[in-house]
């Protein structure tokens, strides 16, 4: 991902909320130390991000997550959207 969080700063973005961005921002730097295969690792740092996006009252409706998806492939690498729909899948297949 392009460095200095070039992505926040992306004019489809003006609409979300800046906490919301940089909540993000702290997830993708912490999600870089996972383990990705390990999905004991996986589960404990989801669990702790949605007790920290609780705890901050942290939201996101279904438009802002396709739109900052869809910001996040115009500054990524297609290795790092890689990372980031296998972190969906994850996420997705654990929610239930």
């Amino acid at each position: 991902m392009e460095a200095k969080n070039e992505w926040m700063n992306d004019p489809d973005l003006k609409e979300i909320d800046k906490a919301k961005l940089e909540f993000l921002d702290k997830m993708f730097v912490q999600s870089t130390s996972i383990n990705r295969s390990n999905q004991k690792e996986m589960m404990s740092f989801l669990l702790s991000l949605s007790k920290l996006s609780r705890d901050n009252n942290i939201s996101f409706n279904n438009e802002e997550v396709e739109l900052i998806f869809s910001v996040l492939k115009k500054h990524s690498s297609s290795e790092d959207i890689a990372k980031m729909q296998k972190l969906s899948s994850f996420f997705r297949a654990h929610q239930k």
